[in-house]
């Protein structure tokens, strides 16, 4: 214990090389000028303006939507994501990992490609209706963005919950058992509170991906915050009240935030990892496998197989149409997807290096906060960023608005937090001594990273560019603000078609974006099995 703390003091006393220090301090700093700038927008609002939007009832309308939309979805995300996690984890069903693979699949389609499939799949014309003769009703308002988002997010619950119950400790379940606690007993009174710490997590992602959600709300003609400021936004009603409605969004989201940090210390469970086994008792489904089997299969015929059924009808009816190629108009959407989220990408990785590098190697409380700092862009609505960044460019550097740059900028500040993970994971496993090393042979500290870190954490450095690109080319919010005239990406032209109820174009360009995302996702469920 001792060692420990004389090692830690070590490090500490060893100061960081102020290169590294005053780089992530101005990322730190780039992070929150938009922020800052937002509130400073809003203020601008004279005191009688100001006291009217504020206590503005539509306000009050748009938060219990919004709370409202968020509690319905974990709600339904719980009901489906736990006892799939339990399904696949605790009992003896056949074929898990092709189950794994559907349960996992709706994390590559983006929500409105999601919306997409039930508009265009429903309703007079639908692909229901042409295909099996089935005339369903079309999906909208509060009950059509509760069924999207949670066929798209329940996978989160789903993947936690179902690491969560492989890493339990049996021996718990074991004594419960033999203090004479029956099957369903031990579930609720013992299985459940430990899985409390792994649900709270997943809800914040599902909670933070409805705040920020604008395009499955648009198209379900439901009104959240996010809703209500695209629509100020376009329709340049009012300007500082969608700069007010995304200072609300933001202070909804800081909340959430906070709640979940409290919620989740009280609900870890200590325990002794020494011995553990994986995994608890295995329940055999017998005569319930059928009907397992059935509901397995209809979530992923819903879920899976449906936007790509439809996106494939849509696609033969519009290439059947010999006034419109759409080919023509996919690659071009394609060219300018990767032109953006390519560059997004090597930049998000390459500032990762050394802030990754500042917080593993020089651990102190400001390093950390610098470090930390760069998750306030990820945790901030898309929306919100997006109209800060419009305020600030406006305002200070007018040449900078609806350029290429801009983009690539708002990019690399909303998802350079998730670009940390990667390359924090490779330092962590790099070897100290290494660097020590070639340091007392006289090589500086820029050589040491270049010639010795550099190598070692490549893999990181790859999955970092990888993890960001798939997210840029998906990203919707902060490309349909942002994008400059012509910059027509994938994302928005499958919004801007669907939208319009043009499902034959917006095809094409839906399916482009599940095939592209289902590669990710597959290359990372292959390699979480090798691990």
């Amino acid at each position: 214990m001792q060692l420990t703390r004389l090692i830690q003091r070590s490090k500490a006393s060893n100061p960081a090389p102020r290169l590294l220090t005053w780089f992530s301090g101005l990322m730190a700093f780039a992070v929150l000028i938009p922020i800052v700038y937002l509130v400073l927008r809003a203020l601008e609002a004279d005191p009688t303006q100001l006291v009217d939007i504020v206590f503005r009832s539509r306000n009050v309308f748009l938060l219990a939507n919004t709370v409202l939309l968020s509690v319905a979805v974990l709600l339904t995300t719980t009901l489906i994501g736990l006892p799939l996690a339990w399904v696949l984890a605790r009992t003896n069903l056949r074929f898990k990992n092709v189950w794994m693979i559907l349960g996992a699949l709706p994390l590559s389609i983006p929500g409105y490609v999601g919306a997409f499939s039930l508009l265009a799949a429903n309703g007079p014309g639908g692909t229901l209706e042409a295909v099996f003769g089935l005339s369903l009703p079309r999906p909208s308002g509060f009950w059509g963005a509760l069924a999207v988002l949670t066929l798209y997010t329940y996978p989160y619950l789903f993947l936690n919950l179902h690491t969560a119950l492989n890493n339990l400790d049996p021996r718990l379940e074991e004594a419960a058992r033999s203090l004479g606690r029956s099957r369903w007993q031990t579930f609720t009174s013992v299985i459940l509170p430990q899985l409390r710490a792994a649900w709270l997590s997943a809800a914040l992602l599902i909670v933070l991906h409805i705040l920020g959600d604008f395009a499955v709300v648009s198209l379900m003609r439901f009104e959240t915050f996010s809703y209500a400021i695209y629509s100020q936004y376009t329709s340049s009603l009012d300007r500082i009240y969608a700069a007010w409605l995304s200072l609300g969004l933001l202070i909804v989201t800081i909340i959430i935030l906070i709640l979940e940090a409290r919620l989740v210390r009280r609900s870890l469970v200590p325990r002794n990892a020494r011995n553990l086994a994986r995994g608890g008792t295995e329940f055999r489904l017998g005569w319930l496998e059928f009907p397992v089997v059935l509901g397995l299969f209809s979530l992923a015929a819903v879920s899976v197989l449906l936007p790509i059924f439809t996106a494939f009808f849509w696609l033969q009816r519009e290439a059947s149409n010999t006034f419109v190629n759409p080919w023509n108009d996919l690659f071009q959407a394609s060219l300018a997807t990767i032109g953006v989220a390519a560059p997004a990408a090597i930049i998000c990785a390459i500032i990762a290096i050394p802030l990754s590098y500042l917080g593993v190697r020089y651990p102190t409380q400001l390093n950390r906060i610098l470090e930390r700092a760069s998750y306030l862009g990820y945790a901030t609505p898309p929306l919100a960023l997006a109209l800060a960044l419009v305020f600030f460019t406006l305002r200070v550097v007018p040449d900078l608005y609806q350029t290429l740059g801009l983009l690539i900028a708002a990019y690399v500040l909303h998802f350079l937090a998730e670009g940390l993970g990667p390359v924090r994971a490779a330092l962590l496993q790099t070897p100290v001594r290494l660097e020590e090393a070639a340091r007392s042979l006289g090589m500086r500290p820029v050589q040491v990273i270049l010639k010795i870190i550099l190598p070692l954490i490549s893999r990181g450095v790859l999955a970092s560019a990888a993890l960001v690109f798939l997210s840029a080319v998906k990203e919707l919010p902060l490309t349909t603000i942002l994008a400059p005239p012509g910059i027509e990406t994938l994302a928005k032209n499958v919004f801007g078609y669907t939208s319009e109820a043009m499902f034959a174009q917006a095809a094409p360009h839906a399916l482009a974006l599940i095939v592209v995302s289902s590669i990710f996702i597959g290359l990372v469920l292959r390699r979480n099995q090798r691990s």
